[in-house]
């Protein structure tokens, strides 16, 4: 396992070359200032010195209502109204950033979710929430093990980016159906035959990050590039800026540089901050999202073909199973 472990690590003698890029506000910033950039500071400090109106995409990952440590920083779990009232303390205020054709996501675990939605309805139009399974996860011996969490969806207006044709999903055809012998809403490729669906608000297809993917770090509440990914992909557009003000390890920062989106990225930890612009360092050289290839996403277990295939009845490669991870 450990010749196989691609877990990101930050080595003491990095860290002052890394430390030396990142930013910290005592003035108020011109957007062009603020641009590519991480700033190591906690996020209501910062938030005066924001310009307003410069922000097409707000993804925000906050603590959940958990008593759970950050590395240098711990969350201590409260009564709703507490959670809710530190919710409305940051979320309030980060209004005055956002274009008034903003799109905002906020992700929440089950305990937390309803609260989300009531702090921020206060301030958005609520449009949807995502759903998405988190496959890894502790087992629960008196209750159903925890394996989603929730990603709430608004606008600050009924004029909004949401690009469908770009978060369409890649699936294997269980069904190839065919009319006057030729695939109806699917394609034949020499890998086999597939289906792009329309996305749901239910979210099967993604992998928590862990010791074999490169992507991975040691912060306790990663997200995929890839859910990331899809979040920026539909609601902005290249070039747009997006602002991550609880950023951690910097997911949404290097996947917003992959996508060729302007990105600012907020955390308290200097740890945290600094894995963030190594990660930014690699997306140099290697811009790939895992799970996301040629244009779209994949059904989890499906980018690659199976040696082990047959044909249906109509002579078409269909999958079946021996698949390997994305």
């Amino acid at each position: 396992m450990s010749s196989r472990n691609r877990t990101l690590v930050l080595h003491p003698e990095e860290r002052p070359r890394l430390r030396a890029r990142l930013s910290r506000l005592g003035e108020p910033a011109t957007p062009s200032a603020l641009t590519n950039r991480t700033l190591c500071q906690d996020l209501i400090e910062a938030m005066p010195f924001l310009p307003s109106r410069f922000v097409d995409l707000l993804l925000i990952d906050p603590p959940y209502n958990l008593s759970k440590s950050f590395n240098s920083t711990a969350f201590k779990d409260r009564p709703n109204d507490r959670y809710a009232a530190w919710l409305d303390s940051w979320l309030n205020p980060l209004c005055r950033v956002l274009k008034p054709t903003a799109s905002i996501y906020i992700c929440a675990d089950w305990r937390s979710s309803s609260v989300v939605q009531q702090v921020g309805e206060q301030y958005f139009k609520v449009r949807n929430r995502i759903t998405w399974e988190r496959e890894k996860g502790r087992g629960a011996l008196r209750n159903w093990k925890n394996c989603l969490e929730d990603i709430w969806f608004f606008t600050m207006s009924a004029n909004y980016t949401f690009n469908v044709k770009d978060v369409k999903l890649k699936r294997r055809v269980r069904a190839p159906y065919t009319t006057n012998g030729s695939p109806k809403d699917w394609q034949k490729t020499a890998q086999g035959s597939f289906r792009l669906t329309y996305p749901s608000n239910l979210w099967s297809d993604l992998s928590v990050p862990f010791w074999s993917m490169p992507e991975n770090t040691g912060h306790p509440t990663q997200k995929p590039e890839k859910l990331v990914a899809k979040l920026m992909l539909a609601s902005s557009n290249p070039g747009d800026t997006v602002l991550d003000p609880f950023l951690g390890s910097g997911t949404t920062s290097v996947v917003a540089k992959k996508l060729g989106r302007k990105y600012i990225g907020i955390e308290i930890d200097e740890q945290y901050c600094c894995i963030a612009e190594k990660r930014l360092d690699q997306a140099e050289s290697n811009n790939g999202i895992q799970g996301y290839k040629d244009g779209v996403f994949w059904e989890r277990n499906s980018s690659q073909a199976s040696p082990r295939q047959k044909k249906d009845v109509k002579g078409y490669q269909i999958f079946q199973e021996g698949v390997r991870d994305e």
